[in-house]
């Protein structure tokens, strides 16, 4: 029995331990008073500076909004620059607190110490070609050599749309995304692959976007969402209900331009609560009952970050698709916040 006790009593001071080491990005960055946020290279759509030095993009929103709920001030984020096969590291390490989205996987979920939250994009693999390759689909590529970035979801993906296909396909990797396409320009590759929202933004910062065409397949799953270290829960909670948070708005029509009208004047009992008008729902995240209305203020509502990165706003036009809400023919749903 005393063996028991002791075995019972270790086992009660490691899980201590370990939720005191686990349980502190909220914590940290109140304390530092700023957000660190893994972001790509530079991918537009994504997060990829301006021509003024200022971090843009999809994610960099994400970053932003993120900020403002926590720290008040959506201008608290250190912006951190991480390769593919470095983004899940520099989570996982605590190198940064939260980083960009990324293709939710069984395995970065269960063997690679992250927590993912909430889908904010839904995107698919393709293939992109110089139109003088002459090919108008993927199985016509049969030989071809196809560039692609080491320590993602790209490599597995191809090879399998490949051998599905009963066709032979030879990858060129690369460390990055900006070299892989570039060795691909530069004719070091016939086709570069990745997911079809980023294959739309490189070809737009290219010198003739319309020398490259992006084949018609799509031909894997590709759910982004921003994620966190395994572990700390209060954290992960707080960035999920962020990100659902700025869902809910658009579904409720609340905007950058309306929030403080809405919040004052709205009787819907759900949008007094989000805007903490009524209720205490910041409380269940450590924060104030402002949280979402700053967050909004920063960023606007999901669609407004969409148009404004990927869709009629931005040089992309991506069509909205499965990126459009639920109630809209798309994907995109939020949690009741209750």
């Amino acid at each position: 029995m005393k063996l028991i006790g002791k075995l019972f009593l270790a086992l009660a001071l490691t899980a201590m331990v370990a939720t005191g080491a686990l349980a502190g990005t909220l914590e940290k960055v109140q304390k530092s008073g700023e957000l660190v946020l893994g972001v790509s290279e530079g991918v537009a759509g994504f997060s990829a500076p301006d021509s003024n030095g200022r971090w843009a993009g999809f994610d960099a929103d994400m970053g932003r909004a993120v900020a403002a709920a926590v720290l008040k001030n959506p201008e608290a984020v250190k912006f951190v620059p991480l390769a593919s096969k470095q983004k899940i590291v520099a989570v996982s390490s605590g190198q940064v607190d939260l980083s960009r989205g990324t293709t939710w996987t069984m395995k970065r979920d269960c063997k690679q110490g992250v927590d993912f939250t909430v889908v904010l994009f839904y995107d698919g693999q393709g293939l992109m070609v110089k139109k003088s390759l002459g090919v108008d689909k993927a199985t016509d590529l049969n030989g071809a050599s196809v560039a692609v970035v080491s320590g993602t979801t790209s490599e597995l993906n191809v090879a399998d749309f490949a051998r599905a296909n009963n066709i032979k396909l030879e990858t060129v990797v690369f460390e990055s995304k900006k070299e892989a396409f570039n060795a691909y320009v530069a004719g070091r590759a016939d086709a570069f692959t990745t997911d079809v929202s980023q294959l739309a933004s490189l070809r737009a910062g290219a010198a003739d976007p319309d020398e490259h065409i992006i084949l018609p397949e799509v031909f894997s799953k590709e759910p982004l969402s921003p994620f966190v270290r395994h572990g700390d829960q209060q954290w992960k909670d707080l960035v999920t209900w962020i990100l659902f948070g700025l869902i809910e708005a658009e579904e409720k029509g609340i905007t950058q331009a309306n929030v403080l009208e809405v919040k004052a004047k709205s009787t819907d009992p759900v949008v007094q609560r989000m805007l903490g008008a009524s209720g205490d729902v910041g409380s269940f995240l450590g924060l104030d009952n402002d949280w979402l209305v700053r967050a909004i203020q920063a960023v606007g509502n999901y669609g407004e970050m969409y148009d404004r990165n990927f869709g009629p706003k931005s040089a992309l036009k991506i069509p909205r698709g499965h990126n459009n809400l639920w109630t809209k023919g798309g994907l995109i749903y939020a949690m009741p916040i209750r």
